[in-house]
Order: structure tokens, then C-alpha cells, then sequence
């Protein structure tokens, strides 16, 4: 039994889609066959869409494009051609540099939300992941409520009570979406606007509102491009990582890939290379949990914590900015340069920090790599649907601890002032009673229970420029209200906590806004604006 719904084609489908995708029937699949700007369009279309990025492209792509020419192709037999040339270099000498040349975009559906943290992990890898402020969770597909169906838990005494609270999650989500739309339309008037514009934004700020329920067993899609060796990487991984989930998905990907770039791939799955690697992180995460859990006893009560700590930075950061914003254009050496910054007044160096940071127009104007010189460290305790944002910053160093319910959960202002905390209140205690039964019998799959609204601990260290544009990426008017309050509150403690004003003052795009809104108004507007310059020719008038 497959916990994989199949897509149903018809037959003239079928005969257009086995020219671009490996497989029909698979939630995992390669495009090929296609341009770089049609798989990119695919993907950018996919994260704000319900269907399935096959459906999609016979919708809304197929009919643009002059597919008459590919009538011979049949990319789900994979490659017919012999890689000699790969195999003599990449595999018998092992020059790894050849695996950065060949990428592949690939589509990865019914994951779950542990699952897509797991595909995510890469720093060299490109993602885009399906949203839960454009798409109501409350379709279904294959006639079910879209959640991760694990075959160990159903086999199990539990296998009916997990169906039925999900089921009842889910149940309690719709209800809860349909009432904060009908709340928001109450209290928000439409003003000057569209109702198209009005309604997208209304949608997504109830989306918002009630994404918490959700369960991390929820299903996305997420669409991937990397390179062969990244997929290696990703591979090895997943192929020993503990959740059984994870590593039946990395032999559907596996599957997948080979039919696209199987030279690349050759080591995954080999004794003495890639299971070799996978049995190291292994053998080492299972030695550090058994000290874990000796000095940090699982019953030990938590000691309270802040929503964002800053844990460390140097205070001679500035000092050293300064020393690493002239060290480019100077001849002296890292140490002299630094050993005279520290002889300049505060007005001297400030303007050399002036100099460099120059008249920053917009947050797409960012200062050189001498800002990679300070670095901070945020021990960040944020509900789930946060971290699910913060973590595709994969640049920076960011880790997590376990989901769970055992930090309490957020309750949206908005549910509560709508009168419906208890309907909330009541899918979160749903929520942890079922965590509670599966964590002894299924420690790696009793996540899968916990809502999105419950806190989990994660860290992100970073350097200023990596901050830069995270803060000021997150916390613009139209940014998750979760997400934006961490953000605020790194900014905060950058110049308060560090003292780092300087540095802080060139984070310049930092909202700190608070008031009530409709976060997604303004994005909508300009997405209007856009689409109707396209409508109009030249002269301004529709073409």
C-alpha cells in the first residue's frame, strides 16, 4: 500500500506530459525536454498553486508553447545514450567538480512538513515550496484530507485514532478559515480596491490566521534545482536519516534522477561510498543523543526562554568592520590596518562606515562582503509556521531542535479577538494527546501530530550581511506577523543587546511597524499593477 495518491491522465494527456516529465504516476518526477524559462515559470507558478505541477503545466502552460516538435520523445524510459566519458571521469576518478555541471529540476509532491525541512537542508540547492497563505488546506486529494498516511502508524493499534484526529485537525481548520474570512470582510473595508485584490488579501490574511492548526503531517509540494553532486549530497542524507518517510522518498528521487543524470548518482548508493558516509552521521548523531539525553534528562523541567535570545557577537565587531571595509583598498596588511582603525576617533570611523554603506535606495542595495565580518547567534523559540519560513534562509548556519508540543503553542490575536479560541484551543489539545501516543511507540513519526502553532527551539547564526537581508526581507508590511515579530526583535537586539548601532542603522529597511493590516494588500495591489501593464501595449492602452 502507497501513501501516494496517483494523478489520472487522460490518454491525449498522458501522450503530452511523458514528453517533458520521467514518470505519470509518481509523487516524484524530472522535467526535461523543456526551457530553462519554462521550468522556471513551472516552478515560481507551483508555490501558489493548489494542483499538481503536471496539471499545472496542462493547464495553464502546454497551450503557450509549440510542443509538436517533441511527438518522438518519451522521457519516462530515461536515457538511452551511453556516459562513458562521465563515467571514466566522474566515477573512476572521482573529479566531483564534473557533478557541479549537470543540474536537474525536479518536483517533489505529497511531502510532509518534516519531510520538506529535510529537502530544504542544502545551501547549494534552489527551493520553492508550496504556500499556506494562497492555498486552503482543505481540499482534498484522492477523496482525503491532505496529511502524510504512515504505513508503520496505521498497521499500528493507533493506526484509527491518527486518521480520526487528522481528519478532525483538518475539519476544525476549515471551519476556522471560512469564519476569519467572513470576520476580516466584517471589519476591513474594500475601499478603492478590487474585489479580485480586496479578496486575495482577505484570503491570505484568514490563511494566516489559522495555518497553526495544521498539523507538520500536512502534504506541500516543492519544487528543487540543484546540481548532480548537490543531489548526492541530499541523497546520502536522506538515505540515512530516521525518519522512515524521508528515506523511502530518497529511492523515489533517486529513481527519478537516474533516469536524468545517472553518472552523477552512482555513489549514493554503493557499500563502501555513500551508505559508508550515510552509517557516519549515523553512528555520530546516535553517540551525541546518548549524551544528550544523560547530561539533558528528557523529564528535567525547561527553563524559560525568551522568543529570541542573542547568545553571542563580538563586541569589537565595528572595529572590525571598519578594518574590513578598507582592507580591500589598502596594501597594508589585515593586522596593521586593524591596529590603526582602533587609533581613529568614533567620527572617523563612522565615516568609513558611512562611505561604505553609501545611499542605500532599497533593501536590494547591500554593502560588500566586509559586512560578512561581525556575526550573531539567535537562539529563537517561534511557532512552527515561523520556522518553516525562517529555515529557506540556508546561507546562514541554522539547526532545530525536535518538534513537539512541549513549548506551548501561539495563539493568533485575530482568533481570539474573532471569538474562537476555544474551537483553536481545542484542535491544539487534539494535537498533543495524539503526540503523547506515538512518541513512545513512534518516536520519529510522533511529530507528524503537532500543529503548526506550537513552538519549536531553532538557531541561526549569521554575519551582518546575511542579517541584513533576512531582517529586512521578513519584516516587510506584507511578512507573516509571526515571522516579522522575530525578525524585529533580532534587529532589537543587534543594537541594543550588541550595542551595534552602527551596523544596526545600516539595516535601514527594517519595518517595525505593528499596526493591524492587511499584510498582503499592497503585494496584491502591485501584482494588479504589473498584470494590467502587460494587458495595455506600448501606447498604454490594452493591445
Amino acid at each position: 500500500m502507497t501513501p501516494y495518491v496517483a494523478e489520472e491522465f487522460s490518454p491525449g494527456e498522458a501522450d503530452v506530459l511523458r514528453r517533458y516529465f520521467t514518470n505519470l504516476d509518481e509523487p516524484v518526477f524530472a522535467l526535461v525536454n523543456l526551457p530553462e524559462v519554462v521550468k522556471g515559470a513551472l516552478f515560481a507558478r507551483y508555490s501558489r498553486s493548489p494542483k499538481s505541477l503536471r496539471r499545472l503545466f496542462l493547464d495553464e502552460f502546454v497551450g503557450e508553447l509549440d510542443v509538436s516538435g517533441d511527438e518522438s520523445i518519451d522521457a519516462t524510459v530515461g536515457l538511452r545514450r551511453a556516459e562513458e566519458l562521465y563515467d571514466r571521469v566522474f566515477f573512476e576518478y572521482g573529479d566531483d567538480s564534473v557533478a557541479q555541471l549537470g543540474g536537474v529540476h525536479l518536483a517533489c509532491e505529497q511531502a510532509s512538513n518534516l519531510l520538506t525541512k529535510v529537502l530544504e537542508w542544502g545551501r547549494l540547492m534552489a527551493y520553492l515550496e508550496q504556500s499556506t497563505r494562497y492555498i486552503s488546506y482543505d481540499s482534498r486529494l484522492g477523496g482525503r484530507y491532505r496529511y502524510y498516511r504512515d504505513e508503520e502508524v496505521l498497521g499500528s493499534a493507533l493506526g484509527a485514532r491518527y486518521i480520526a484526529d487528522m481528519d478532525r485537525l483538518f475539519d476544525v481548520y476549515a471551519d476556522l478559515a471560512e469564519m476569519m474570512r467572513r470576520y476580516f470582510i466584517e471589519r476591513v473595508p474594500r475601499g478603492d480596491d478590487s474585489d479580485f485584490v480586496y479578496l486575495q488579501a482577505i484570503k491570505a490574511k484568514a490563511l494566516d490566521s489559522v495555518r497553526g492548526v495544521l498539523p507538520a503531517a500536512s502534504l506541500s509540494n516543492v519544487g528543487i534545482y540543484g546540481t548532480g553532486q548537490a543531489y548526492e549530497t541530499l541523497l546520502i542524507r536522506m538515505r540515512a536519516h530516521p525518519l522512515p518517510e524521508t528515506r523511502a522518498y530518497a529511492d523515489l528521487m533517486l529513481a527519478e534522477l537516474r533516469k536524468v543524470v545517472p553518472s552523477f548518482l552512482k555513489r549514493v548508493d554503493l557499500p563502501d561510498r555513500g551508505d559508508e558516509v550515510g552509517r557516519y552521521h549515523t553512528d555520530v548523531q546516535e553517540r551525541l543523543a546518548d549524551l544528550a539525553e544523560d547530561w539533558f534528562p528528557p523529564g528535567e523541567p525547561v527553563q524559560p526562554a525568551p522568543m529570541v535570545d542573542l547568545t553571542d557577537f563580538d563586541p569589537d565587531a565595528e572595529v572590525k568592520l571598519v578594518a574590513a571595509a578598507l582592507y580591500p583598498l589598502s596594501n597594508r596588511s589585515d593586522r596593521e590596518i586593524e591596529e590603526r582603525v582602533r587609533r581613529m576617533s568614533i567620527e572617523e570611523r563612522v565615516a568609513v562606515l558611512r562611505a561604505f554603506e553609501g545611499d542605500r535606495g532599497n533593501r536590494r542595495h547591500r554593502p560588500g562582503r566586509a559586512l560578512e565580518r561581525p556575526s550573531y547567534r539567535f537562539d529563537v523559540l517561534a511557532d512552527y509556521g515561523a520556522f518553516r519560513d525562517l529555515q529557506r534562509h540556508r546561507m546562514l548556519t541554522l539547526d532545530w531542535q525536535r518538534l513537539s508540543p512541549d513549548h506551548g503553542y501561539v495563539m493568533p490575536e485575530d482568533v481570539e479577538h474573532a471569538g474562537l479560541a476555544g474551537e483553536f484551543n481545542g484542535a491544539m489539545e487534539r494535537s498533543a494527546s495524539l503526540h503523547e501516543a506515538l512518541a513512545e511507540p513512534f518516536p520519529e513519526q510522533a511529530p507528524y501530530a503537532v500543529s503548526l502553532a506550537y513552538r519549536v527551539r531553532f538557531l541561526m547564526h549569521m554575519n551582518a550581511r546575511e542579517a541584513m537581508h533576512v531582517l529586512e526581507l521578513r519584516t516587510t508590511p506584507q511578512g507573516h506577523p509571526a515571522y516579522r515579530l522575530v525578525c524585529q526583535e533580532m534587529h532589537r537586539l543587534v543594537a541594543e543587546r550588541a550595542g551595534h548601532h552602527a551596523v544596526a542603522a545600516m539595516m535601514r529597511f527594517v519595518d517595525h511597524s505593528t499596526e493591524p493590516r492587511l499584510e498582503r494588500l499592497e503585494a496584491e495591489r502591485r501584482v494588479e499593477e504589473k498584470r494590467r501593464g502587460h494587458a495595455e501595449g506600448p501606447g498604454g492602452s490594452s493591445a
